[in-house]
């Protein structure tokens, strides 16, 4: 799907979060990336072959 070069990461890859936007709809809480995936804002994600990622936020770090 993906028409740039070098090419974005693929859905499957662990870095597919780094593909480039096509559409961000912040006022619907989603993007979609060039390699098919939608990405929610609560960072959740929907695969072009319908798995789910839940979301994973990082957890906070306690102040020393």
């Amino acid at each position: 799907m993906c028409q740039h070069q070098p090419p974005c990461p693929t859905a499957a890859s662990a870095d597919r979060e780094s593909a480039r936007l096509v559409a961000h709809h912040p006022e619907q809480g989603w993007s979609l990336l060039c390699n098919g995936v939608l990405l929610f804002e609560d960072t959740g994600e929907l695969l072009p072959d319908g798995r789910v990622i839940a979301p994973h936020r990082p957890l906070a770090v306690a102040a020393a």
